[in-house]
């Protein structure tokens, strides 16, 4: 009995430690799935869209040093402080939301990168697509993980999951493929421009 009693509670944590440490690829596959069935809802439960404009604004306009999330608060609060209070311009808010639709978001989860913006002003598929890369693991930390996913090409765009409950995990940061900045109209239906999405 104590040897069964011990087995389980040995289950249970392996069981625990394996379910801490997939929930950055369940919520990145969740995202996907969020995407791809238009559940708006869904994906605000999955994406800090605040953090992740942040993050795609500087890489359009050209800034290497976008390509990867930006030091806390804890580690250079000065420059925190300063990126909280950047506003970007219209034209470039309409490119960034241009990625956060979710049939863009889609396509940046199967390695279309920065064409995956284009989704945002072309026609809606009849079909969702089905299946996808699978993403490849590059840093797997207690409060932050990191995965990248390639085109046929070799081309990398870079998910980045921040740990905000012991089993949830937020998208933060998307990095982009390095090249030209698509600059995508904003969708547009009835005669309306589409509504910005996320908080």
């Amino acid at each position: 009995m104590i040897r069964i009693l011990g087995n389980l509670i040995g289950l249970i944590v392996a069981v625990a430690v394996i379910g801490f440490f997939a929930a950055p690829y369940v919520g990145f596959f969740g995202i996907r799935a969020a995407a791809d069935a238009g559940d708006q809802a869904g994906l605000e439960k999955l994406i800090d869209y605040a953090a992740v404009r942040r993050s795609l604004g500087p890489q359009l306009e050209g800034r290497a040093e976008a390509t990867a999330p930006a030091p806390g608060f804890l580690e250079d609060p000065i420059g925190a402080v300063v990126r909280g209070l950047e506003r970007p311009t219209p034209d470039r808010q309409a490119q960034v939301d241009a990625y956060l639709t979710p049939v863009a978001l889609g396509g940046l989860t199967r390695g279309e990168g920065r064409f995956a913006a284009q989704r945002s002003s072309s026609p809606a598929p009849a079909e969702a697509p089905e299946g996808g890369p699978w993403p490849t693991p590059r840093h797997w930390g207690v409060d932050r993980a990191r995965m990248t996913v390639e085109d046929e090409g070799g081309s990398q765009t870079v998910f980045t999951f921040e740990r905000r409950g012991i089993y949830e995990w937020k998208l933060v940061h998307v990095g982009l493929p390095a090249g030209a900045a698509t600059a995508p109209q904003p969708a547009v239906r009835d005669g309306r421009t589409a509504p910005r999405v996320g908080g």
